[in-house]
């Protein structure tokens, strides 16, 4: 199930189970998934996902189910519709 967050992001299943171990992994309960976008780039923009345990006054913060995926509000506006996958296939990941 796909779930989507006020801004318009949405996080599938495969990317919730995905990020849920890489936090896991880390030992840490303080992180959360960032996405960003800043310029730059070939097209004009650069887009952002890490791992961050800061937030800021303005972000936009949605659990999916245990997941926390932070959203700067500046951000907010180019990433409507966008939607978070994870594939783990012999041809990629």
């Amino acid at each position: 199930m796909t779930q989507i967050i006020e801004n318009g992001i949405s996080l599938t299943e495969q990317a919730q189970a995905k990020v849920r171990a890489l936090i896991e992994a880390e030992g840490r309960d303080d992180l959360r998934l960032r996405v960003a976008v800043q310029p730059g780039g070939c097209s004009g923009l650069i887009y952002q996902l890490y791992f961050d345990e800061m937030l800021a006054e303005d972000d936009k913060i949605t659990d999916f189910d245990g997941v926390e995926v932070v959203v700067d509000k500046m951000s907010v506006p180019y990433l409507d519709g966008a939607s978070i996958d994870f594939e783990d296939t012999i041809q990629k990941q």
